[in-house]
């Protein structure tokens, strides 16, 4: 179970030119001063209503308001579950995730996880924070994901997320034919009135995505798209906030509209296909320990890539018509 956490506060003048995350640790004594970290960043935590960062300095006066989910811990066990692996040295692992596996414990999956996994291959990961896992995918999105190893290069990658010089590139097929790429830039946030959706909103946290098309067919693209932030189910919701959301997405996808003229096969396609349309294609980053520059790609998996082969062919027999 999880249990919503509000609390309010003044902060004193005496704390003037401290760091916002030691003040906080100061007021709510209760919370570890990570956990309130954590909370910031995850724009749970407003100070004169407005999203901070955990260095911020704070002036003394200001009032500040916590609004954020208090998780149950969960202790994570190892568990043998097949990770395909692309890369691994003792710095760094990089795996391919399938579409339907969860990163890590959390309400309702508390085992089987990427998590649990990590554990059981290398159980020295037990030492790293969160197992070496420095950002996710969600459940029902594909692709690449890299895994610190030691604390050496947890630091390493989390400085590298922060400073936005990960590389990010991700395939996504979205429902309307897009004439050009383009930047979404509007913060994200929590929806305020369903709490397991993400929502543009005023006072969220910077959120930018790039993207270009791949490919044009005559009622959906496939696009790349490069992230230079990393928010929750951001994709999803930049695509559907300019009216292109992700085949198949079920909580921004919207009622599903099947292209006039498509075949039989493409509409059963289309129809069956249950999750966003989204794969972590390419992933590029410093090595932390060489300081080598590398990078991944993979191409989309198999469920995936039957859709867009089929777009392709009625794409092709659709030009051949006219």
């Amino acid at each position: 179970m999880s249990e919503t956490i509000r609390r309010s506060a003044v902060i004193p003048a005496e704390s003037a030119g401290s760091r916002l995350d030691q003040v906080l640790a100061q007021l709510f004594p209760e919370f570890s001063r990570s956990r309130m970290q954590q909370w910031v960043r995850e724009g749970a935590v407003l100070v004169d209503g407005r999203i901070v960062r955990p260095r911020d300095k704070v002036f003394g006066g200001e009032r500040v308001e916590v609004q954020a989910v208090l998780e149950d811990i969960i202790t994570v066990r190892p568990q043998a579950i097949d990770l395909n692996i692309v890369f691994e040295d003792e710095h760094i692992l990089v795996l391919d995730k399938p579409a339907g596996l969860v990163v890590h414990p959390g309400a309702g999956n508390a085992e089987g996880t990427v998590q649990n996994a990590l554990l059981h291959h290398e159980p020295a990961l037990a030492g790293v924070p969160r197992s070496g896992i420095v950002h996710r995918l969600d459940k029902e999105t594909s692709g690449l994901m890299v895994v610190a190893k030691t604390l050496q290069a947890h630091n390493s990658l989390v400085a590298q997320l922060q400073e936005r010089s990960v590389q990010r590139e991700y395939l996504a097929l979205v429902a309307g034919a897009l004439t050009g790429g383009g930047t979404v830039e509007a913060p994200i946030g929590r929806h305020p009135r369903d709490r397991l959706r993400m929502a543009v909103v005023e006072n969220g946290r910077e959120a930018i995505s790039h993207y270009r098309i791949e490919r044009r067919f005559p009622a959906h693209t496939l696009l790349r798209v490069v992230l230079e932030t990393g928010r929750t189910h951001q994709i999803r919701v930049h695509m559907a906030h300019i009216g292109y959301p992700l085949v198949g997405d079920p909580l921004y996808g919207g009622r599903l509209k099947l292209p006039k003229g498509a075949s039989e096969a493409l509409r059963d396609a289309l129809s069956g296909f249950r999750r966003q349309a989204l794969h972590a294609t390419r992933l590029g980053l410093i090595h932390p320990a060489s300081g080598e520059a590398l990078h991944w790609e993979t191409p989309p998996p198999a469920d995936m890539q039957a859709l867009l082969d089929l777009l392709e062919q009625e794409s092709t027999e659709h030009g051949a018509r006219d």
